[in-house]
């Protein structure tokens, strides 16, 4: 049994690991891009119809695919001075209780999202823009986003009961 949770922490960080570098070569889009538009709307007084609307499209998918990684290396906000302070049982249980609120949210904004998703799939939305490109790509990273975030803090609260000695940012996969 710990070997197939090991395993299964090992598997969502890696996924979320290799997503977290995907969506971070999102600037390298992101940049360019900007700076182009930038550059056209200001020296060459002829903005594009498509440049800010590219870079704001793109930057969700970069914040939201980034989450489910910060959740494990430790990146978001939080109240590490009351988490320091606390013996480790006692850490764990907060971890837990954090943990658990967390998997909450991620599974009330999936079941929210995914509808919204899905109908914008079958009715082909678009940005009803100048340039006009199609939502249902960008509205499906938040229920995707949202799943995995909920995962890999599966993965830490397994994480933090499997191994009682290691704090629950420590590299696992």
């Amino acid at each position: 049994m710990q070997h197939a949770l090991r395993t299964y922490i090992r598997l969502i960080t890696t996924l979320n690991r290799w997503l977290f570098q995907l969506a971070a070569a999102l600037m390298l889009i992101i940049v360019p891009v900007m700076l182009y538009e930038v550059t056209s709307r200001y020296v060459l007084n002829a903005p594009t119809t498509w440049g800010m609307e590219l870079a704001v499209l793109l930057f969700g998918p970069y914040f939201l695919l980034g989450g489910p990684y910060l959740m494990h290396i430790g990146g978001h906000v939080n109240l590490d001075i009351v988490r320091r302070r606390l013996a480790p049982l006692p850490g764990r249980i907060l971890d837990s209780i954090n943990f658990t609120v967390i998997i909450l949210f991620c599974s009330i904004l999936m079941y929210y999202s995914w509808p919204l998703a899905v109908q914008a799939f079958e009715y082909k939305e678009t940005t009803f823009s100048a340039w006009n490109p199609p939502l249902w790509p960008y509205k499906f990273t938040v229920p995707v986003a949202a799943a995995l975030l909920g995962l890999q803090t599966l993965a830490e609260f397994i994480h933090i009961w499997l191994d009682p000695t290691a704090r629950y940012k420590e590299e696992i996969a």
